[in-house]
């Protein structure tokens, strides 16, 4: 029951968060609304404030914000005056609306990953060694496990990320590392070798190694400030990964078999129910920052291509044909549904092995 609860709260702060963000833009732009919905299809109850219907629909898998002179048909939109309709805007207007709702999503993930820091603080893994691998050149230097790296070639070291840094950085260059053992201080040179390993999404790269493995051992660390900018590094970090992600998938180096559809976010979720609450906001901050960066793809009925439409419109200096929006569609409507048949295919069998 707690899942359930979870994954409704997760998707439905998504959802109400990108919505939003389509909703304020365009009333700060005075432009009219018609609807502001949660879900899709038969309305099932909500409230009328002045010309806007606020509702919650029979479908939860999405939402949407009706903006008055969307549609296009005069008689729909007779409530509201000639300068509040959407397309009476010129096109960086309605730009600003249309990329509103991922930007929203961006600024949830923020506020998630900002409301971790100021929670739990920053989380960081000791310099203390947990295994030396045989042959390595850390054996053979006569490293041994339970070490506590001190410094690095004469510079301190706090955390176990710091170590494996430097060593990327100066590649295959000796190394002088300087470790606690049982209270005495002990100093061992090392030289890297390079090997090739697969990295975070699969490719092969050539990393030089010491032949160390962390003990895991996690400290909080206390955030500077207000931890505003930690969060935001952390932001841009997810982002930067994610949009590689998607780029490494077309570039079928992630295969197609790892892309999950509902039923995959739905285990996610109830997966960090398991962890505790701060596990499932990290989780929502991540599906979040997906959430808003497939919206931003350049495919029609996505606010991605919207955005594109708006953006020739500005370049050519009239709207693209509706001939031309219409075949588009079509393709980006049928481009979604092999999409989404692919995910929930994958959903399937990963279920069923």
């Amino acid at each position: 029951m707690t899942s359930i609860i979870a994954v409704i709260v997760v998707l439905g702060g998504l959802i109400f968060a990108h919505e939003l963000g389509h909703f304020l833009v365009a009333r700060m732009l005075g432009m009219g609304v018609k609807a502001f919905s949660l879900g899709f299809g038969p309305r099932l109850f909500g409230i009328r404030s002045g010309n806007t219907d606020y509702r919650v629909s029979a479908f939860p898998l999405g939402g949407y914000v009706q903006l008055a002179g969307e549609s296009g048909d005069p008689d729909e939109d007779g409530l509201f005056p000639e300068d509040q309709l959407f397309s009476n805007r010129p096109p960086w207007q309605r730009i600003l609306v249309v990329a509103a709702g991922p930007f929203f999503n961006f600024v949830l993930a923020f506020l998630c990953f900002w409301v971790l820091l100021l929670a739990h603080g920053e989380s960081a893994m000791t310099p203390t060694v947990g295994d030396v691998l045989e042959a390595s050149p850390a054996r053979i230097a006569g490293i041994k496990a339970d070490d506590r790296i001190l410094e690095i070639n004469g510079r301190p070291i706090q955390y176990w990320h710091e170590l494996v840094e430097t060593i990327r950085t100066q590649g295959a260059k000796p190394a002088t590392l300087t470790v606690d053992r049982d209270g005495q201080p002990l100093q061992f040179t090392v030289t890297p070798e390079i090997q090739t390993h697969k990295n975070l999404f699969g490719e092969e790269v050539q990393i030089p190694i010491i032949g160390l493995r962390a003990s895991g051992e996690l400290i909080t660390v206390p955030i500077e400030g207000l931890g505003i900018v930690k969060a935001y590094e952390q932001t841009w970090f997810t982002i930067k990964m994610t949009v590689m992600g998607f780029v490494k998938l077309v570039e079928r180096i992630i295969p197609l078999e790892t892309l999950g559809g509902p039923i995959f976010l739905m285990q996610a979720v109830h997966e960090g129910t398991k962890s505790g609450l701060a596990s499932v906001i990290n989780l929502a901050a991540v599906i979040s920052i997906n959430l808003g960066i497939i919206n931003l793809l350049p495919i029609p009925v996505l606010d991605g291509g919207h955005v594109l439409y708006f953006t020739l419109e500005m370049i050519m200096r009239r709207p693209v044909s509706e001939r031309w929006r219409a075949v588009a569609t079509r393709i980006g409507i049928m481009f979604l549904l092999a999409l989404m048949t692919l995910a929930i295919y994958n959903d399937i069998r990963r279920l069923l092995s």
